[in-house]
């Protein structure tokens, strides 16, 4: 599919290319990877469950930092199944994972800096992660020297593939997440198709919407150019005027993406992030799974 690539996404533009991917579902559409009848078969099963939807702690980190047992509680009581760390604020991982326990939540992925995954570094991570009970490796960023190029970004890729390999008899999966310097062009390509062009079916694809959108992407497309990969996603919120738009509020059209989650994506998770506040944070982030419930998509 040919993706669009202006400086700026305008609402029209993105609606009607969300609307298109849409209708290119509704007429039986596929992942390139998958046979029409294994995507049946796994679409019916799909079907009889709903995606968890989880919470990226950076959204109230100031109040983690504070009290993260009392925030962790009350992101279990405004219905969050699952939360994804950024930092666990000199916490072990036994403590992390009683606050967990205690108040019935799964860690659905922490993001993890490349370096932590590399070298001697890599098995204290895995027995980290083990004992949080998260398979979802998720590096969020990465220094200039992986991204400074073309051939950076290949060279990336390949880190990513043996990264992949060593964790996998650990059950575990290495992922990227994007910001939105991997969709300016350089050298005549756009990075985030460099890397995932290149990089194996086993390492995940954490797509974050808001931060595509401000990159001047439309986030829809990439789910369908890369089956089976968003195993989570990052839903933010995106508006070209309020910038501080909770989920609902914006451009995104919801049901369109969250229809491709289902049909190509292979999502597990759904994880929401708010980084701009018109409320407390904690506010913010209640009033985002509730309306996330009301649009009865997931």
């Amino acid at each position: 599919m040919l993706l669009r690539r202006t400086g700026s996404v305008s609402r029209r533009g993105f609606l009607a290319e969300s609307v298109a991917v849409a209708a290119m579902l509704a007429s039986g559409a596929e992942g390139k990877s998958r046979p029409q009848k294994e995507k049946k078969s796994q679409t019916k099963e799909e079907s009889k469950r709903r995606t968890p939807i989880g919470l990226q702690l950076y959204s109230v980190r100031e109040d983690c930092q504070r009290d993260l047992p009392s925030t962790i509680a009350a992101v279990a009581k405004m219905g969050y199944v699952g939360v994804e760390f950024a930092g666990y604020y000199d916490r072990s991982a036994d403590q992390l994972r009683k606050m967990l326990d205690d108040n019935g939540l799964v860690c659905c992925g922490t993001h993890t800096g490349l370096d932590t995954l590399l070298g001697d570094k890599l098995q204290p991570t895995i027995e980290f992660n083990k004992t949080l009970g998260n398979k979802y490796l998720v590096v969020p960023s990465l220094p200039e020297k992986y991204t400074a190029s073309r051939q950076a970004w290949l060279d990336t890729a390949k880190v990513f593939n043996e990264l992949a390999e060593k964790v996998k008899p650990h059950g575990m999966l290495v992922g990227y997440h994007n910001h939105s310097v991997e969709f300016a062009p350089m050298d005549g390509v756009i990075p985030w198709d460099v890397f995932w062009s290149n990089a194996s079916q086993d390492v995940i694809m954490q797509l974050d919407t808001g931060n595509a959108l401000h990159g001047g992407a439309d986030p829809l497309p990439y789910l369908y150019r890369y089956p089976e990969r968003a195993i989570t996603v990052h839903l933010k919120e995106f508006s070209k005027t309020n910038d501080k738009a909770l989920f609902g509020q914006g451009d995104i059209n919801w049901k369109a993406f969250f229809a491709l989650c289902r049909a190509v994506g292979a999502t597990e998770w759904y994880i929401v992030e708010q980084e701009s506040y018109a409320y407390p944070p904690l506010e913010c982030v209640e009033r985002c799974i509730k309306s996330l419930r009301k649009m009865k998509l997931v």
